[in-house]
Formats: C-alpha cells, sequence, structure tokens
C-alpha cells in the first residue's frame, strides 16, 4: 500500500474543484471518535484563514491536493475538540510505544494511501522515531526531492505501528477523548507501565494517572520509584490521590503518604472511606524501618479449631493482594498466633482436615519492632514468602510479604 510522509503533505499546495490554488495543507486531524487511524479532514492555509477540508471532498492526493468542491464551500476551521491534529499534537510529542512498553519521541508520521468509495483516503500507518524522520523533516525545501528521496531510502526506518502507540494528552479537556487509547495502556502489566511512567515529563505522568482506572493506577503506582511516586500523588487533587490510595496494599499506602507532607496526607486520609482510612492511619504510626512500619494488614488469618473447608473459604472471600495468599494463619480467641498452614497443604487435604494437622513446623514469626534488616535475614534464612508479626502479647498484627522484602533490598542498593 503506497506510503505518504506527513511531513511531505504538509505545505503541499491545495486545489479547488476549478482548477485554482487556493491554500496550502496546515495540518492533518483525526477524529479519534471515529476511527483513531482514518485521517478524517485536511486543514488548509489560504489568504482568507484556515478552512477544513473532508477527505471526503478529495479527488487527488499526488504531490497537489485536488478537491472535487469549490472553495466558498470549504467551511471556516476551528480547532474543534474533536479532532486530533497530527502535527501540532504529535510531532517532536512523546507517545507510549505499547508492544516495546517504552515513550519515544516522534520525528514524522506515515500515512498509508487508501481508498474510501470513490474518494482517496489516509490512515495512520505507522510513527517515525527514527533518524529518517528527523533527517527528512530537517532538509524538506532544502535539498530538493530527487536527492532527499534516495538519501532517505539508505537510512534502516524506525517505525511503531500505530495500533502499537498509545497517545498522551495533557490538556485535561481532552482526556476523556483519549481515554479510550489510555484503556490500551492499562493491559499493560503495572511494572511495565511504571517503567513508562518514569521516563514521561511530570505533566504527561500526571495525564496517565488522571486517565487509568483506580486499581490498575494503584498497581502501577505501587511500582513506582518513591521519588516519582511522591511527585504524581502531590500533583494530583485530594479526592483523585484517594481513590487511587485506598485501592493501594495498606503498607505500600502508609509507606506513600509517610513520605508526604503532614498536610497534604491529612487531605489525602480526609477523603478516604473509614476503614481502608484507619487501615492506614494505624501503620502511619509505627517507623517505617521497623518489622511493623513494613507489613500489611490484608492477610488471611482463621480460628486454629478451623477445617481445610473453613480455610478455602476464607481464600474465596479474600479480597487482599496476591501476594498474602500463599498462607493461612490460626489464631486463637485472643489473636494469638499458634501456626502457620501453607496452601498448598491446604489444597491436598480433605475438607474435614482439621488445620492444626496441616501446620507447618517451626512457626517462625518476628516482633513489631523488628529492624527490617533482621527481617531480611530471617526471610533469607528461612526461604519465607510471608512473615507474621506480633505484638508484645503475642498477638497476630500483620504480615510481610516477599515483595516487601525486596523492596526493601532495592533501596539499599
Amino acid at each position: 500500500m503506497p506510503t505518504l510522509a506527513l511531513t511531505e503533505l504538509l505545505g503541499a499546495p491545495v486545489m479547488d474543484s476549478s482548477g485554482r490554488v487556493s491554500g496550502r495543507v496546515r495540518e492533518v486531524a483525526l477524529a479519534l471518535q471515529e476511527d483513531r487511524a482514518r485521517v478524517s479532514a485536511l486543514i488548509v492555509k489560504t489568504r482568507s484563514g484556515d478552512r477544513t477540508l473532508s477527505l471526503l471532498s478529495v479527488s487527488s492526493l499526488n504531490g497537489v491536493v485536488r478537491a472535487s468542491s469549490p472553495f466558498q464551500d470549504w467551511p471556516v476551521s476551528q480547532d474543534a475538540e474533536q479532532f486530533l491534529f497530527l502535527a501540532r499534537d504529535l510531532l517532536d510529542q512523546q507517545v507510549i510505544d505499547i508492544n516495546g512498553r517504552k515513550v519515544v519521541r516522534v520525528n514524522d508520521i506515515d500515512l498509508l494511501e487508501d481508498r474510501f468509495g470513490e474518494h482517496p483516503g489516509l490512515r495512520v500507518g505507522s510513527v517515525d522515531i527514527g533518524a529518517r524522520g528527523a533527517i527528512r523533516r530537517l532538509l524538506k525545501g532544502i535539498v530538493p526531492a530527487v536527492i532527499l528521496h534516495p538519501l532517505l531510502l539508505r537510512i534502516p526506518p524506525r517505525l511503531i505501528p500505530w495500533d502499537y502507540v498509545d497517545l498522551l494528552e495533557r490538556d485535561a479537556t481532552r482526556r476523556v477523548k483519549l481515554k479510550i487509547s489510555y484503556e490500551r495502556l492499562a493491559r499493560l502489566h503495572p511494572a511495565d507501565i511504571a517503567d513508562i511512567v518514569e521516563d514521561l515529563a511530570p505533566d504527561d505522568r500526571e495525564a496517565v494517572f488522571e486517565t487509568l482506572d483506580d486499581e490498575v493506577a494503584a498497581d502501577a503506582l505501587g511500582e513506582i520509584e518513591p521519588k516519582v511516586q511522591k511527585a504524581i500523588v502531590e500533583s494530583l487533587d485530594s479526592d483523585r490521590a484517594a481513590d487511587i490510595v485506598e485501592e493501594m496494599e495498606p503498607d505500600a499506602a502508609a509507606d506513600l503518604l509517610g513520605d508526604l507532607s503532614a498536610e497534604r496526607s491529612e487531605e489525602i486520609l480526609v477523603q478516604m472511606q473509614p476503614e481502608e482510612r484507619q487501615e492506614v492511619t494505624d501503620l502511619l504510626e509505627f517507623e517505617e524501618s521497623s518489622a511493623a512500619g513494613r507489613m500489611t494488614t490484608e492477610y488471611l488469618s482463621l480460628r486454629f479449631d478451623g477445617t481445610a473447608y473453613d480455610a478455602i473459604e476464607a481464600l474465596r472471600r479474600f479480597e487482599g493482594g496476591v501476594e498474602s495468599v500463599n498462607t493461612f494463619y490460626l489464631v486463637d480467641s485472643r489473636g494469638t498466633l499458634v501456626g502457620a498452614v501453607p496452601l498448598p497443604n491446604v489444597a491436598l487435604a480433605s475438607p474435614t482436615t482439621p488445620l492444626l494437622a496441616l501446620a507447618q513446623e517451626p512457626l517462625i514469626s518476628c516482633h513489631a519492632d523488628t529492624e527490617e534488616k533482621k527481617v531480611a535475614e530471617l526471610f533469607d534464612k528461612y526461604n519465607l514468602l510471608t512473615l507474621p508479626v506480633i505484638d508484645d502479647h503475642g498477638q497476630l498484627t500483620g504480615v510481610i510479604t516477599s515483595d516487601d522484602v525486596i523492596s526493601l533490598l532495592r533501596q539499599k542498593l
């Protein structure tokens, strides 16, 4: 399928149906809500101002744009919200390569020539992020096309198919329109989203988190390095920040709010639901470098006299993170920790098997005041996936998961 670079189309003369040159191409517009790839119109610069020329009124695109309608039928162009303008909104801008899971800068755009019935059409085929697009733009109008084209053919293209591109938009009035593309971004792993966000400019980071749903935003935020994490939350409205923080694991939420100013942290806590607010507030009382400061309050806990059936039912109802589901902790009527049962033991047992009969020995735990260095040593020594945290009375207060220890070790590197 023939291709046409956006750079080559911009500035091209435009003839109306009488054959008179009426202006030159100033912009190429997409109506994203109709089709995120199909060019909807050309914006033509004329002596009387910008005019909008629908692609349905174009008869040919061979070096010169020929319209099948008279000049007076071209409406005056308005910077309508329904349009994405390729030159203004994409050239030199950052976009997300969904397939490559990275942020790239657009040097040019390759358009595919197609037909819509009797009319020629254009679709965005790919974005050019390599030297070819940059050189084409740099030398346009300086080096004759007959010399430039052979030169460009010798430069290997670096293209990203349009289907693998997600758009970034800073203007809040346009974010609803672009949300459809962010839905594709949301399907990436949270760690990949985090890598992408860390490469963005501050305004673009905010744009991403304003459009992702609460759960995806929370998962991604939990993977971002603390300094960037803090900057993102400080840039968001308090109610939006609260919605995201509510979806985070309590320990991660407490760590985040603990890094903010007391005033900002309070603004977010006030907007949170009472139950989530209480969980996070309780954790904020602990020293971050202690076991209690690293633990989560979302874990699987059952009475010691329960059965394997009770454990499976508890697992079905559990709404915490997957990091905490590998062990069931057994407590007595006072909440004292008396045992730990690995998930595989429950899965392989008959429903009537007592949980105490499935408990592993020895029972490894740590006190809430245990230093984080000792916590890491316990995980290493006993090959733990989770570590229960107890208070002065031996009561279970929380659980430290392996991902928390990994985060701790990464911070020490």
